[in-house]
Order: structure tokens, then C-alpha cells, then sequence
């Protein structure tokens, strides 16, 4: 199976899918005119709701709607997932990484707008909306958005469930000899209590739970970069080189080349900020917005914080205690630099961090499976749909790691394809409403 799945995820994650990801968010960068520089002042303004309108649609806030996001977003993979691509494809990764982060917010923003553009709201004010929405009623291929719904249904075992149990169980039994079995299942207790009502009560949980955990472990990061300060323009220059210049075999790091090392920052950054995968705007389709482009705007904070935020504190701390090249890998890696750089309540970081960080993805991620359930089967299989998800949690903390990894890489990237689609597709949509709404900003301001 391991060795099945890892060939498959070559084949998925190959130079066509990084050129197509990385490619659409640059083209969407120009076409938007580098919305994701130029506007962020608009963003902010958005999120804090000086644009909002009492009788806007939805189910929850912007605030609520990017931490349900985040939620999903911020786990595991900016713990195991960095330290995965920094053993597998060494420190230049990270800046891989960066660059699909800068581009994937230009993606996300499209994404996203579109996902509030197309977005269906029921009679008993419930919002259905994501990538499935767009192409059937943006594009008119329903096929695609079947497609899509698919890959999604699947992915929320690997990404959202299996993965986020699995790096959790793995470093508690390591460490203080918790059993995985145990650890899956107050998982599953945990993630089934706040499920049970909806992306509002999710809504409202992530928005108290991101950033709380975001700010302890940037802390927590922090104090060991504080630490070794002196190491930082070091390490930053070292990842820079190793970059486009990969070092050969040392330590216990196997050797990488350029394209594995691109391969693997692009893999993580997206796993890690899910840019262009087609996740994230089920939830930003839920958020009370009055004009489409205020969701995009919203939404392409995510990969900014996500990624050039809290995966570059993780990235840091590994490389400036110099256990990038023990040999370890995934939330081992990061566990033991943290335990490096500060003795003692480093291992206790990573892992509280890794708890919070799993039980969040997994809440917002089964929130997508329910999504795509009720597109392809509809509202009546959604309960099932919720104890097979909590069910799986268990299973997936004692599944050997690699494996998991490899399913969720699989399924990560056919979710990408039919996405991409879409936003190409539909990219000259997202440029109208842009050109229209800020044009009818600077009338506004203009106080024309």
C-alpha cells in the first residue's frame, strides 16, 4: 500500500500539477494587478467589518469564516508537514514554500470570490457553496463538480482526519507513552461534540480556538529564534542556497535535488495553506457578505498567516538548532528542535501545539466533507457521513505515518484539479468584479 500510494503521489504531485498551482497564481497575481500587495489595507478593513451590512447573507462573520479556514488550514502541517519537507527536500523547501504562500494568496482570493459569487443560500438560510458550486453554475460542467465533491469526500479522511490523528498519536506515545488507540479516540470525543452543530457553533469555536493556539506556539517559537537570534540572518541565507543549490548527503539528511526540493516546498506549502486545493472556500462561502470581492479579500490572509507566518517560525527553529539534519522527519523532527532551542517545555510546545492544531483541522475539515456529501448525495447522508469522519479518527492514529502522507498528498492533489479548472476558467469573472468593485470604492471615496 505505502509503496502504491507513494508512486501515485509522484505521478499526482509531478511538474504538471506544481506548474498548473503555481502558474495560476500568478497569472490570477497579474490579472488581479497584485491584489495580495495593493489591497491588504482593504482586507484588514473588511475583516474587521467597516464594510459590512446589517442585512448581508450568511451564517457566520469574516472573522469566523478566515478561523474556520485557518482552522483548517493551521495543523499539523505546519508542524509535521515542515519538518517533513525540510528531511525529505532539506531547508531550501522553506522557501518554495514562501513563493507558492505569495502566489496561492492571489489563488485563494479567487478562489474564494467565486465561491461567494455562486453560492446557493436554502430556505431555511443554510449556505451551500465551494468549487462544486462554480463549476456547475459559474462554469456550467457539473461534471467537474461532482469530480471535485469526490476527491474533497476523500480527502477529508487523509488531510482532515487520518493525518491530523496520526501526528498527534505518533509523538504522545513517543513521549509520554500515551497509547494511539487513546489518543484517537478523545480525539473523535472532542471533534463529534463541536460537529454536531454546524459551521456556526464551528465558526464560533474556531474563532476563540485559532488564535489562541497560533499565538502560543508563535510564542513558544519565538523565545528559541530569541534565543539563537544571532543565528537568524544565517539561516535564512543557508535556505536561500539550499534552495537552488541542495546539499548532498550529510548528518542524517539522505541528499535532495532541486526538483525534489521544489517538489516537496510546493507539496507542503500547500498542504499547509491549501491554496488552489478548493477547500477553504466552503467556509468563506458561509461568511455574511455583502459583494463577493469582500470574501476574497478576507480569505487571502490565509495563506499569509499560515504559511509566512507560523510555517516560518517552525521552519526557523529547525534550522538554527541545526536538527534538520538528524535524520528525523515530520513532528519528530520539530519536536526535537524545539527541544533543542528551549530544554524542557520545547517538546511540551509541539505537542500541546499538535493536539490544538488537530483537533481544529479536523472539526473545519469535516465541515467540507459534509459539504460535499450534500452536493452529491444531499442533506440526509450528512449524519452518516459525520460518524464514519469520527469513526476514522481512531483508525487514523494508528496508521504508520508515511501512509498516511502519501493518501493525503494523492487526494490533495486530484482535489487541485478540477479546482484549477474552474479558476482559470472563470478567472475572467474574478476580474470584472474586482475592476468593479474598487472602481465603485474610489467613486465612494471620491464622494462622487
Amino acid at each position: 500500500m505505502e509503496e502504491l500510494f507513494n508512486y501515485l503521489s509522484g505521478i499526482v504531485w509531478g511538474p504538471v500539477l506544481i506548474i498548473i498551482l503555481v502558474g495560476t497564481g500568478v497569472l490570477m497575481t497579474i490579472r488581479t494587478n497584485l491584489i495580495q500587495l495593493t489591497k491588504l489595507k482593504e482586507s484588514f478593513a473588511v475583516l474587521i467589518g467597516q464594510r459590512d451590512d446589517p442585512d448581508d447573507e450568511g451564517e457566520i462573520n469574516h472573522f469566523q469564516a478566515l478561523s474556520a479556514a485557518l482552522s483548517a488550514t493551521i495543523g499539523t502541517g505546519n508542524i509535521a508537514g515542515v519538518g517533513t519537507a525540510i528531511a525529505i527536500g532539506g531547508p531550501g523547501a522553506v522557501i518554495w514554500m514562501w513563493v507558492t504562500a505569495v502566489f496561492g494568496m492571489a489563488t485563494k482570493f479567487s478562489s474564494c470570490l467565486l465561491a461567494q459569487k455562486y453560492r446557493v443560500i436554502n430556505e431555511d438560510g443554510t449556505v451551500s457553496g465551494g468549487p462544486m458550486y462554480y463549476l456547475e453554475e459559474g462554469l456550467g460542467q457539473k461534471w467537474l463538480g461532482v469530480l471535485f465533491a469526490i476527491f474533497a469526500a476523500i480527502a477529508t479522511f487523509g488531510i482532515g482526519n487520518m493525518v491530523q490523528a496520526n501526528s498527534v498519536a505518533e509523538p504522545l506515545e513517543a513521549s509520554f507513552g500515551i497509547p494511539k488507540l487513546l489518543t484517537g479516540i478523545i480525539l473523535a470525543i472532542i471533534v463529534g461534540l463541536v460537529i454536531v452543530g454546524g459551521i456556526k457553533r464551528i465558526g464560533k469555536v474556531a474563532s476563540k480556538v485559532v488564535p489562541f493556539m497560533a499565538v502560543i506556539y508563535f510564542l513558544g517559537a519565538l523565545l528559541v529564534i530569541l534565543a539563537n537570534i544571532t543565528e537568524v540572518p544565517a539561516a535564512f541565507a543557508f535556505m536561500f542556497r539550499q534552495a537552488v543549490n541542495p546539499t548532498a548527503a550529510v548528518g542524517g539528511f539522505a541528499g535532495a535535488t532541486v526538483l525534489r526540493t521544489l517538489q516537496m516546498g510546493v507539496a507542503r506549502g500547500i498542504f499547509s495553506n491549501e491554496a488552489g486545493l478548493g477547500s477553504s472556500p466552503m467556509a468563506h462561502a458561509a461568511a455574511k457578505a455583502n459583494n463577493p470581492v469582500h470574501e476574497g479579500l478576507v480569505a487571502m490572509l490565509g495563506p499569509a498567516i499560515d504559511t509566512l507566518i507560523v510555517c516560518s517560525m517552525t521552519a526557523l527553529v529547525i534550522v538554527i538548532t541545526g536538527a534538520w539534519d538528524s535524520g528525523l522527519t515530520g513532528a519528530e523532527l520539530t519536536s526535537s528542535a524545539f527541544d533543542q532551542g528551549l530544554p524542557g517545555p520545547g517538546g511540551w510546545i509541539v505537542s500541546f501545539g499538535l493536539i490544538f492544531f488537530a483537533i481544529s483541522t479536523a472539526i473545519s475539515w469535516s465541515y467540507y466533507g459534509e459539504r460535499c456529501i450534500d452536493y452529491l448525495l444531499g442533506k440526509k447522508f450528512i449524519n452518516i457521513y459525520r460518524w464514519i469522519f469520527i469513526i476514522a479518527l481512531p483508525v487514523g492514529a494508528a496508521v504508520e505515518l508515511t501512509l498516511v502522507w502519501s493518501i493525503a498528498d494523492v487526494a490533495n492533489g486530484l482535489m487541485a484539479f478540477p479546482n484549477l479548472i474552474g479558476i482559470l476558467a472563470l478567472s475572467g469573472v474574478v476580474v470584472k468584479e474586482v475592476k468593479e468593485y474598487f472602481a465603485k470604492q474610489a467613486e465612494i471615496e471620491s464622494g462622487v
